[in-house]
């Protein structure tokens, strides 16, 4: 066994998190989506084929081309910036000032370690001052910045990152519990635990409102 070999089974399942932003290479996306899907298929193909599968099977052809797609179209398409939600807002005139939640956000994302699914729920709040915004632009904020390799830890700040820079506000609140199936379906093959990760910035950083906050989602 190699020592960088021996370095990643040291590492295993810890949560390494380098930076706040998603690892990209500069020239992440001088090459199309077509093409993308094209070579994620061969090289499917190639992992298939050294797992023993016979691709022949009728069951099995067409697989490399549906994961291919399912990645460059569906699960990882967040890494594109392109796909990132336009947030539009809203002149506050019912004067609201309180605080807003969306809760239970369904949360689909995927471990960068093991590329295993992270399933969980997002909460969001944030406390209106001139301007809302609409409440599905903060699920499919969520979805964008789920839609890549993650750690739940940078997750949840992205989140929160992308919605003080639309609200021009700090007043912002972004709770995440999940699990992670490289946890529970691999490895110490714990099905009972969870994640909890939590960002808070402005007015949620008082303890009366973070308190607030975690009561409402109760």
């Amino acid at each position: 066994m190699s020592v960088q070999t021996e370095t990643y089974d040291l590492i295993g399942d810890d949560h390494l998190s380098t930076s706040s932003e998603t690892p990209l290479r500069k020239d992440a996306f001088d090459i199309n989506d077509d093409l993308k899907i094209t070579l994620i298929q061969e090289h499917f193909k190639e992992i298939m084929h050294i797992l023993g599968l016979d691709l022949n099977d009728d069951s099995l052809k067409g697989t490399p081309y549906r994961v291919a797609k399912m990645y460059v179209k569906e699960i990882f398409s967040g890494l594109n910036p392109e796909n990132k939600p336009e947030v539009a807002l809203f002149e506050n005139k019912y004067d609201y000032r309180e605080m807003l939640i969306e809760k239970d956000i369904t949360l689909y994302s995927y471990c960068e370690h093991h590329f295993v699914p992270i399933v969980g729920k997002a909460h969001v709040a944030y406390i209106a001052n001139g301007t809302v915004i609409g409440l599905s632009k903060i699920n499919r904020l969520v979805q964008y910045y789920s839609k890549r390799p993650q750690v739940q830890e940078r997750l949840t700040n992205q989140i929160a990152e992308a919605l003080k820079e639309a609200l021009g506000s700090e007043d912002v609140a972004v709770l995440i519990e999940a699990e992670h199936l490289c946890v529970s379906s691999r490895g110490i093959k714990d099905t009972n635990s969870r994640t909890i990760t939590a960002s808070y910035s402005g007015k949620f950083k008082e303890e009366k409102t973070k308190t607030e906050f975690i009561a409402l989602l109760k």
